[in-house]
C-alpha cells in the first residue's frame, strides 16, 4: 500500500512530510514572538480564528533563527495541536510504497534528530521527517 508525503524544502534539504499530519500550506506574514519561548519557538500565528505555534526549522536545525517577512508553512496537526512548520519551498503530494531505508551517509546533528530514514521517489532519496520530533525540537530543549 502507498503513503502519501509532502514533498518540502527545508533548510536546503529535500523531505517529506508524513501527508496524514499535514492539515494545509499557507503563507503567515505576521508572527507574534513569545517571550521565554526555545529558539525554534518563532511565535504565534492566528490562522482562520486559531492561534498556531510557528516552528522556525533552520534554529530547530541548529541555524540562525528565521527574520520577520512573509513565509511558507506546512500546517500540521500533532497530539491534538495545530503547528505551523516553515519551510522553504512546497513540491508536490506523491504516493510512495515501503519502508524507510537506514541513511546512506551521515546527517548533521539537527537532521539526525528528525529524519525517521530514507525514501525513494523517482529515484532521488528523500528524508522522511519525524514531525513530532521536531515540534518537539533539540533534545536539549525537550526535557
Amino acid at each position: 500500500m502507498n503513503d502519501l508525503y509532502l514533498i518540502v524544502d527545508i533548510a536546503g534539504q529535500r523531505a517529506l512530510l508524513p501527508a496524514a499530519f499535514v492539515e494545509s500550506v499557507v503563507e503567515i506574514g505576521d508572527i507574534a514572538p513569545v517571550p521565554c519561548a526555545p529558539p525554534h519557538v518563532l511565535g504565534l500565528f492566528a490562522l482562520r480564528s486559531r492561534v498556531l505555534t510557528v516552528i522556525d526549522t533552520i534554529a530547530a536545525l541548529g541555524g540562525e533563527r528565521s527574520g520577520q517577512g512573509e513565509k511558507q508553512a506546512v500546517i500540521v496537526h500533532v497530539d491534538g495541536h495545530l503547528y505551523g512548520v516553515l519551510v522553504d519551498d512546497v513540491d508536490d503530494v506523491v504516493a510512495i510504497d515501503g519502508a524507510p531505508s537506514q541513511f546512506r551517509a551521515p546527517l548533521s546533528a539537527g537532521w539526525a534528530r528528525y529524519a525517521k530514514g530514507v525514501l525513494d521517489h523517482e529515484g532521488e532519496p528523500l528524508l522522511l521527517v519525524d514531525v513530532a520530533a521536531l515540534i518537539a525540537g533539540p533534545l536539549d530543549m525537550a526535557a
